[in-house]
């Protein structure tokens, strides 16, 4: 009888074994490596498949396309040159307007940065949500930390002249975003509870457009002039 029981025991531990490893087997994802081939140009390693699917490591993506990667707060910004820039690393600038590699850079970061500083403000206003200044003045602080930095990497005209616009929409932000928190001060609920106020504000449409227009810019690799940032 000892013997029986005991040969039973064996016998459940050793089928409670097998299914273990068959059902680790079943979810542990078949992965393996292959080369990424952008335009001619091998990238090691590029590739992860698991289970049949592709996945891209987006700073690998940015590397192998000579483009821009931004890690936000709950986003990943790419910005991939088109094909007609004229931004490609470690190659001088063909003419003086061409955006040198540091500057566009460091630029689409700062567009990114005052984008986010625009979109927190006009969370707070359509939604009526009961913020300090004091987050809004650490954009302000990070971004004008980085006009500074770009001045001192700019080498071409047209890193100069871009610099002037991404001045000026940064001018135009800071002075939109005092009128919102001064006109909450103010209890004008008209200017920062409506959520029709934004549709209807002339001047952050004016800062959206210009935003836009150098997002454009930097991708194509040469300087061009809006006159709606000024």
């Amino acid at each position: 009888m000892y013997r029986h029981c005991a040969y039973r025991l064996t016998l459940m531990l050793g089928l409670v074994l097998s299914l273990a490893a068959v059902l680790s087997a079943q979810s542990t994802p078949k992965a393996s490596n292959k080369t990424l081939v952008v335009n001619g140009k091998a990238v090691p390693a590029g590739v992860r498949q698991i289970n049949g699917r592709s996945y891209i490591d987006v700073e690998t993506l940015a590397q192998a396309t000579n483009g821009v990667v931004k890690m936000e707060s709950n986003r990943v910004v790419l910005t991939i040159p088109g094909p007609n820039s004229t931004v490609s690393p470690g190659a001088p600038p063909s003419n003086s307007q061409d955006l040198s590699k540091s500057f566009a850079v460091g630029a689409v970061g700062e567009v990114s940065e005052m984008r986010e500083w625009r979109g927190a403000i006009g969370a707070m206003v359509t939604y009526g949500l009961a913020i300090s200044g004091s987050w809004a003045q650490d954009y302000r602080n990070r971004v004008q930390t980085g006009l500074t930095q770009l001045a001192s990497v700019a080498s071409t005209d047209g890193d100069r002249n871009a610099l002037q616009l991404l001045t000026s929409e940064f001018d135009n932000l800071a002075e939109w975003s005092n009128e919102i928190f001064t006109a909450r001060q103010n209890l004008n609920g008209a200017k920062t509870v409506d959520p029709n106020a934004l549709s209807n504000d002339p001047q952050l449409a004016k800062i959206t457009n210009c935003s836009s227009s150098l997002e454009g810019m930097l991708i194509s690799g040469t300087f061009s002039d809006d006159g709606g940032c000024h």
